[in-house]
């Protein structure tokens, strides 16, 4: 639950997709991240990157909005059983990989945004009946750059060589995982993760996002 201050008190919250009063993350925003859908081979987004979700995603990534992990969390918990190539790991569990950021991105987001996320998400999957644990294990090392702006192929350039496994995090050789992202938007970062982990032998069955920037219609 979370404890209620006397800053909550004189400054009303506001949703982050809408600006409603009451709530981080309304029920009427909510359900714009519906049934996850294909952007790719074996990855998945809940929504386009746009309007509220976007809102959701800047708010939560650059505007310290924590109050937002876990909605958004309980968002990717409902939508990850409904993937259809998402697997478990043979014990049952579904194991978790954030995907990584920049150091000095983590520094600024209270250690990183997407593995808040994913701890949110477990939670939810436990409570459902469904264990899941988050392992972190990828890290981004601090030459790849902001990419907000850059091409597919820049992209691509930005991240090789630059996305590790964390070695003492892993799971056993073979475990299915899924990877979970806030935005995809090329395509780079899930295959430069899925290469990674693929080298240490683990095998990506997903990537689950909460958004993904499309074309425009």
């Amino acid at each position: 639950m979370t404890k209620t201050t006397v800053f909550d008190l004189l400054v009303p919250l506001r949703c982050a997709g809408c600006d409603g009063a009451g709530a981080a993350w309304c029920a009427s925003c909510a359900r714009t991240l519906a049934d996850p859908f294909p952007v790719g081979a074996g990855r998945y987004a809940l929504a386009r990157y746009a309007a509220e979700p976007r809102r959701a995603v800047l708010a939560l990534k650059e505007r310290d909005r924590r109050d937002l992990v876990v909605p958004l969390g309980l968002a990717l918990a409902e939508a990850l059983p409904r993937v259809p190539e998402a697997r478990a790991a043979p014990d049952g569990r579904w194991l978790l990989v954030p995907a990584p950021s920049r150091p000095s991105a983590n520094r600024r987001r209270w250690g990183g945004h997407l593995p808040a996320v994913a701890k949110a998400c477990a939670r939810s999957l436990c409570r459902a009946g469904q264990p899941a644990v988050v392992v972190p294990a990828l890290r981004l090392d601090r030459r790849a750059k902001d990419s907000v702006g850059f091409d597919a192929a820049a992209r691509r350039a930005n991240l090789a060589g630059r996305v590790h496994v964390v070695r003492k995090a892993l799971p056993p050789r073979g475990s299915p995982v899924v990877l979970l992202d806030d935005v995809i938007t090329t395509g780079a970062t899930a295959a430069a993760c899925k290469e990674a982990l693929r080298g240490a032998g683990v095998r990506v069955s997903a990537t689950l996002a909460i958004t993904a920037a499309l074309p425009a219609r």
